[in-house]
Protein backbone atom coordinates (compact mmCIF):
# COMPACT_ATOMS: atom_id res chain seq x y z
CA UNK A 1 0.00 0.00 0.00
CA UNK A 2 1.41 3.25 -1.01
CA UNK A 3 0.83 5.93 1.59
CA UNK A 4 0.42 9.58 0.23
CA UNK A 5 1.92 12.43 1.79
CA UNK A 6 1.79 15.73 0.33
CA UNK A 7 4.34 18.12 0.76
CA UNK A 8 2.74 21.75 2.04
CA UNK A 9 5.89 23.64 0.98
CA UNK A 10 4.19 23.37 -2.26
CA UNK A 11 0.75 24.41 -1.39
CA UNK A 12 -1.49 27.46 -1.84
CA UNK A 13 -0.93 29.04 1.70
CA UNK A 14 -3.53 31.91 0.98
CA UNK A 15 -6.10 29.41 0.53
CA UNK A 16 -4.98 27.02 3.59
CA UNK A 17 -8.29 26.00 4.60
CA UNK A 18 -9.86 25.31 1.30
CA UNK A 19 -6.51 23.58 -0.07
CA UNK A 20 -6.38 21.09 3.35
CA UNK A 21 -9.98 20.73 3.02
CA UNK A 22 -9.91 19.61 -0.84
CA UNK A 23 -6.51 17.00 -0.02
CA UNK A 24 -9.17 15.38 2.48
CA UNK A 25 -11.36 14.80 -0.05
CA UNK A 26 -8.36 13.26 -1.92
CA UNK A 27 -8.16 10.65 0.30
CA UNK A 28 -4.11 11.28 1.03
CA UNK A 29 -2.77 9.71 4.54
CA UNK A 30 -1.00 12.46 5.69
CA UNK A 31 0.33 16.41 5.57
CA UNK A 32 4.24 16.44 5.04
CA UNK A 33 5.34 19.70 6.73
CA UNK A 34 9.02 20.86 6.15
CA UNK A 35 10.92 22.92 8.91
CA UNK A 36 14.08 24.69 7.96
CA UNK A 37 15.91 26.77 9.65
CA UNK A 38 18.61 28.47 6.85
CA UNK A 39 21.59 26.81 8.55
CA UNK A 40 21.44 23.26 8.10
CA UNK A 41 20.05 23.60 4.84
CA UNK A 42 19.74 27.05 2.87
CA UNK A 43 16.64 27.76 3.13
CA UNK A 44 14.26 28.97 5.49
CA UNK A 45 10.43 27.73 5.55
CA UNK A 46 7.24 27.65 7.76
CA UNK A 47 7.05 27.43 11.48
CA UNK A 48 4.75 27.13 14.46
CA UNK A 49 1.94 29.63 13.78
CA UNK A 50 1.08 27.58 9.92
CA UNK A 51 1.29 23.99 11.85
CA UNK A 52 -0.87 25.58 14.56
CA UNK A 53 -3.30 26.40 11.50
CA UNK A 54 -3.31 23.29 9.98
CA UNK A 55 -3.19 21.61 13.31
CA UNK A 56 -6.80 23.53 14.09
CA UNK A 57 -8.05 22.66 10.36
CA UNK A 58 -7.58 18.87 10.15
CA UNK A 59 -7.23 15.45 11.84
CA UNK A 60 -5.20 14.22 9.32
CA UNK A 61 -1.53 12.79 10.52
CA UNK A 62 0.64 15.61 10.36
CA UNK A 63 4.45 14.60 9.25
CA UNK A 64 7.02 17.33 10.40
CA UNK A 65 10.46 16.96 8.67
CA UNK A 66 12.98 19.09 11.02
CA UNK A 67 16.01 20.47 8.70
CA UNK A 68 17.31 22.24 11.79
CA UNK A 69 20.82 22.26 13.85
CA UNK A 70 19.85 21.01 17.18
CA UNK A 71 16.43 19.69 16.19
CA UNK A 72 16.01 18.31 19.65
CA UNK A 73 15.88 21.39 21.50
CA UNK A 74 12.47 21.84 19.49
CA UNK A 75 11.03 18.51 19.38
CA UNK A 76 9.26 18.66 22.34
CA UNK A 77 7.64 22.15 20.84
CA UNK A 78 6.67 20.50 17.73
CA UNK A 79 5.04 17.68 19.44
CA UNK A 80 3.00 20.01 21.50
CA UNK A 81 1.81 22.18 18.23
CA UNK A 82 0.44 18.84 16.63
CA UNK A 83 2.96 16.88 15.18
CA UNK A 84 2.04 13.31 15.18
CA UNK A 85 5.27 12.52 13.25
CA UNK A 86 8.43 14.05 13.67
CA UNK A 87 12.01 12.84 11.88
CA UNK A 88 15.48 14.60 12.43
CA UNK A 89 18.33 14.03 9.92
CA UNK A 90 21.23 11.59 11.12
CA UNK A 91 23.65 14.33 9.95
CA UNK A 92 21.99 17.45 12.02
CA UNK A 93 22.91 15.70 15.64
CA UNK A 94 25.41 13.88 17.35
CA UNK A 95 23.16 12.73 19.42
CA UNK A 96 20.35 10.64 17.87
CA UNK A 97 19.79 7.93 19.71
CA UNK A 98 18.25 10.88 22.89
CA UNK A 99 16.52 12.98 19.75
CA UNK A 100 14.68 9.59 18.65
CA UNK A 101 14.37 8.57 22.51
CA UNK A 102 12.85 11.71 22.97
CA UNK A 103 10.52 11.76 19.95
CA UNK A 104 9.22 8.26 20.97
CA UNK A 105 8.63 9.48 24.80
CA UNK A 106 6.06 11.74 24.11
CA UNK A 107 3.85 9.28 21.91
CA UNK A 108 5.13 10.31 18.56
CA UNK A 109 6.35 8.21 16.10
CA UNK A 110 10.28 8.97 15.65
CA UNK A 111 12.37 8.76 11.99
CA UNK A 112 15.46 9.32 11.29
CA UNK A 113 16.61 10.76 8.12
CA UNK A 114 19.69 10.78 5.64
CA UNK A 115 20.56 13.22 2.78
CA UNK A 116 21.80 11.76 -0.48
CA UNK A 117 25.56 11.96 -0.15
CA UNK A 118 24.78 9.68 3.40
CA UNK A 119 25.22 6.07 3.47
CA UNK A 120 23.09 3.74 5.21
CA UNK A 121 25.35 2.85 7.50
CA UNK A 122 24.82 5.58 9.16
CA UNK A 123 21.62 4.73 10.64
CA UNK A 124 21.69 0.75 11.37
CA UNK A 125 22.38 1.72 15.05
CA UNK A 126 18.67 3.37 15.57
CA UNK A 127 16.47 1.09 13.18
CA UNK A 128 15.38 -0.94 15.92
CA UNK A 129 14.00 2.51 17.48
CA UNK A 130 12.51 4.28 14.88
CA UNK A 131 8.67 3.77 13.29
CA UNK A 132 10.40 5.18 9.73
CA UNK A 133 13.13 5.85 7.69
CA UNK A 134 13.16 8.79 5.39
CA UNK A 135 15.52 8.95 2.56
CA UNK A 136 16.06 11.96 1.00
CA UNK A 137 15.71 11.49 -3.39
CA UNK A 138 17.01 15.04 -3.52
CA UNK A 139 19.25 16.99 -1.48
CA UNK A 140 17.12 19.00 1.14
CA UNK A 141 16.59 22.88 1.22
CA UNK A 142 14.19 23.41 -2.00
CA UNK A 143 11.31 21.82 -3.73
CA UNK A 144 10.66 21.20 -7.22
CA UNK A 145 14.09 18.97 -7.91
CA UNK A 146 14.99 16.15 -9.89
CA UNK A 147 14.92 12.91 -8.51
CA UNK A 148 18.44 11.56 -7.76
CA UNK A 149 18.76 8.13 -9.09
CA UNK A 150 21.32 6.38 -7.10
CA UNK A 151 18.99 6.92 -3.80
CA UNK A 152 16.91 3.84 -5.16
CA UNK A 153 19.51 1.31 -4.11
CA UNK A 154 19.78 3.23 -0.35
CA UNK A 155 15.68 1.96 -0.16
CA UNK A 156 16.67 -1.47 -1.25
CA UNK A 157 19.32 -1.81 1.52
CA UNK A 158 17.33 -0.54 3.86
CA UNK A 159 14.32 -2.74 3.12
CA UNK A 160 16.87 -5.70 2.94
CA UNK A 161 17.68 -4.90 6.39
CA UNK A 162 14.79 -4.27 7.48
CA UNK A 163 13.83 -8.17 6.43
CA UNK A 164 17.01 -10.02 7.71
CA UNK A 165 17.07 -8.06 11.25
CA UNK A 166 13.42 -8.86 10.86
CA UNK A 167 12.15 -5.29 11.90
CA UNK A 168 9.30 -3.36 10.84
CA UNK A 169 10.33 0.20 10.50
CA UNK A 170 8.44 2.25 7.09
CA UNK A 171 10.79 3.45 4.31
CA UNK A 172 9.23 7.21 3.36
CA UNK A 173 10.83 9.01 0.38
CA UNK A 174 10.93 12.76 -0.11
CA UNK A 175 12.21 14.95 -3.38
CA UNK A 176 11.23 14.31 -7.27
CA UNK A 177 8.59 11.34 -6.42
CA UNK A 178 6.05 11.81 -9.79
CA UNK A 179 3.73 8.86 -11.38
CA UNK A 180 7.26 7.04 -12.85
CA UNK A 181 9.96 7.94 -9.48
CA UNK A 182 7.34 6.84 -7.34
CA UNK A 183 7.32 3.17 -9.10
CA UNK A 184 10.67 2.89 -8.48
CA UNK A 185 10.96 3.65 -5.39
CA UNK A 186 7.87 1.12 -4.15
CA UNK A 187 9.54 -1.43 -6.38
CA UNK A 188 12.46 -1.68 -3.94
CA UNK A 189 10.35 -1.22 -0.63
CA UNK A 190 9.55 2.40 0.33
CA UNK A 191 5.56 2.74 1.53
CA UNK A 192 5.24 6.71 2.46
CA UNK A 193 5.61 8.86 -0.31
CA UNK A 194 6.27 12.98 -0.16
CA UNK A 195 4.99 14.37 -3.07
CA UNK A 196 5.20 18.49 -3.61
CA UNK A 197 5.44 20.33 -6.98
CA UNK A 198 4.08 17.03 -9.34
CA UNK A 199 1.17 16.93 -7.20
CA UNK A 200 0.17 20.25 -6.77
CA UNK A 201 0.62 21.01 -10.21
CA UNK A 202 -2.84 19.18 -10.99
CA UNK A 203 -6.02 20.73 -10.61
CA UNK A 204 -7.49 17.58 -9.63
CA UNK A 205 -6.28 16.10 -6.24
CA UNK A 206 -7.95 13.10 -6.46
CA UNK A 207 -7.01 11.98 -9.22
CA UNK A 208 -3.13 12.37 -8.85
CA UNK A 209 -3.76 10.58 -5.77
CA UNK A 210 -5.20 7.69 -7.69
CA UNK A 211 -2.57 8.08 -10.06
CA UNK A 212 0.41 8.34 -7.50
CA UNK A 213 -1.11 4.99 -5.62
CA UNK A 214 -1.35 3.28 -9.40
CA UNK A 215 -5.58 3.34 -8.72
CA UNK A 216 -5.41 5.59 -12.27
CA UNK A 217 -7.14 2.33 -14.41
CA UNK A 218 -8.96 1.72 -12.31
CA UNK A 219 -13.14 2.44 -12.55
Amino acid sequence: MRHIFPSLLSVDFLNLKQEIQLLEEAGVDGLHFDVMDGQFVPNISIGLPILDAVRSTTQLPIDVHLMIENPENYIETFAKHGADMISVHIESTPHIHRAIQLIKSLDKKAGVVINPGTPVDRVVPVLSMVDYVLVMTVNPGFGGQTFIDMCASKIKLLNDLKSSFNLNFNIEVDGGINDKTIDICAKHGANLFVTGSYFFNHDDYKTVTKILRGWDNEN
